[in-house]
């Protein structure tokens, strides 16, 4: 992560029981989680950042960000 200047936390699912848990059957796939920790947006396969796809997971990202904190119940 550090040579590649990745600075946001990532997962490493090496025994599969996220990719289990969600039940995927994709690579790559890319799921969104809101601060409650559900699912708001999932992508299948390759997104890059100058198409469409890639667009709109940008939009949907900072939406979640500016989200408040989810209140717990």
């Amino acid at each position: 992560m550090r040579s590649h200047g990745l600075t946001f936390p990532q997962l490493l699912d090496n025994d599969y029981a996220y990719w289990n848990a969600l039940e995927n059957e994709y690579w790559p796939a890319i799921y969104l989680v809101d601060r409650c920790g559900r699912i708001r947006e999932r992508a299948i396969g390759e997104v890059h950042e100058s198409d469409a796809s890639g667009r709109r997971l940008e939009t949907r990202i900072e939406a979640l960000l500016a989200e408040p904190p989810c209140e717990r119940r």
